[in-house]
């Protein structure tokens, strides 16, 4: 068994233009005398490696406390992909997830410098999956990402955003990407992570 941690560092992780940054300020210090090391950080919910709730482009979707775990922790396929993912490339991968194991097919992650089209999106929408996962700050176009958005997230799937994949190989895992349960909140911060079983499974 080998396990990969998928995430960004908070303090240094990429931000999507706008968003605020993540700032932290030490309160108390050991150095400084006190009885311990304190620290208070602000960040926004969709800094560095991070989940979209529903309620991200949905008025009365789902928050992030109201999400299944289900969604969010189970079987996963990798897939290693170049520019824009087609409708027709994201049938080929969910047809190499199945062949695999039909329960990863149901969440996706996409490693690559990559853009999910709508077409894409409404494949994937399609074929039900429940979680979908890409190295980008955001999914679909960085200048026009609301149409991606608004196909999957008004299917209540998942979106996993800012993971780092560089490490790992096309093919079956075990994912656990459960968010901080921030009530009401359209997206929060996770410490995602890929477990290999059986290593032998993956293209690699």
């Amino acid at each position: 068994m080998k396990i990969y941690d998928i995430s960004q560092e908070v303090f240094s992780c990429q931000v999507f233009s706008g968003d605020p940054v993540p700032k932290k300020t030490q309160i108390l210090s050991i150095e400084k005398g006190d009885v311990c090391n304190l620290t208070e950080f602000s960040m926004c919910a969709h800094n560095g490696t991070h989940i979209d709730a529903p309620y991200h482009f949905i008025n009365g979707g789902k928050s992030v406390d109201k999400l299944s775990p289900e969604s969010l922790v189970g079987p996963c396929f990798v897939a290693i992909h170049s520019g824009v993912v087609s409708g027709d490339d994201a049938k080929k991968i969910i047809e190499k997830a199945r062949a695999l194991d039909s329960e990863c097919a149901k969440r996706i992650l996409l490693k690559g410098d990559l853009e999910v089209s709508l077409d894409a999106s409404q494949v994937f929408a399609k074929e039900g999956i429940l979680l979908l996962g890409n190295e980008s700050q955001t999914v679909g176009p960085k200048n026009a990402p609301m149409e991606v958005h608004l196909e999957l997230l008004g299917k209540e799937i998942v979106l996993l955003e800012g993971i780092r994949l560089g490490e790992i190989d096309e093919g079956k895992y075990f994912l656990n990407a459960m968010p901080l349960n921030l009530g009401g909140a359209d997206g929060a911060p996770c410490r995602a992570i890929l477990i290999d079983f059986e290593g032998e499974e993956n293209d690699g």
